[in-house]
Formats: C-alpha cells, structure tokens, sequence
C-alpha cells in the first residue's frame, strides 16, 4: 500500500488561503488517479476534487465555487490542493486519497480509492 502524507494546513482567516500538498511514496504516483476529501466536526466525509494521473481532468465539489484547485507534480510524487477565499465552512480535516488504476471520469467515493493520508487540519476562522 502506497503511503500518503498531507501537509499543509493550519488556521487561517476567513478569505484566506492556503496550500494542502500529499506526498506519495512508491513509485506508481504517476499512474495514480488521486482525490481529495475532508470531514467537518459531526459531519461525513466529503469529496471535495480529484485529478487524473496526467492531470489532464480536474473534478470538483460543485459548492467549492472555484475557489478550490487541484493539481499535481508526478516528478515530485505530490498531489497539491490550492484553497481561496476560505470560509469557515471549509473548516475540516482534508485527507488525500489515491486511487491505484487509471479513470477518466469523477470517483466521490470513498470505496473508489485505495489509500488515504491521515489528514491535515485546517481552520478558518470569522
């Protein structure tokens, strides 16, 4: 199992940004389909944007509104989550996930992947 590591997070203030990264060890990143979720306090998990290997398709939760992006850099096995104009609903832990065989469309589910990180907390704060 590929071994994921988020980074990233913090407290920021509402309007903020931040910048989540997941480090992928292995040597299989690149043929990696990779996602991104989070889970508020008493709420489920959520998918929030994914990315095809190449990163030729990005995927996200419709509510993000644009201010989110995916991204990645297969030469350093990272997949990199930029977050604008935060609010305090975005509150969460954000987790990245890796999906090990390829898929052209949008995977929300958890099931969909195979390895997750253990997350990273962010706060944004009003």
């Amino acid at each position: 199992q590929v071994q994921l590591v988020e980074s990233g997070g913090g407290l920021v203030q509402a309007g903020g940004s931040l910048r989540l990264s997941c480090a992928a060890s292995g040597h299989t990143f690149s043929r990696s389909y990779m996602g991104w979720f989070r889970q508020a306090p008493g709420k489920e998990r959520e998918f929030v944007a994914a990315i095809t290997a190449s990163g030729g398709n990005t995927y996200y939760l419709d509510s993000l509104k644009g201010r989110f992006t995916i991204s990645r850099d297969n030469a350093k096995n990272t997949v990199y989550l930029q977050m604008n104009s935060l609010e305090p609903e975005d509150t969460a832990v954000y987790y990245c996930a890796l999906r090990g065989t390829t898929l052209s469309g949008v995977a929300v589910l958890e099931s969909r992947y195979d390895s997750w990180g253990q997350g990273t907390q962010v706060t944004v704060s009003s």
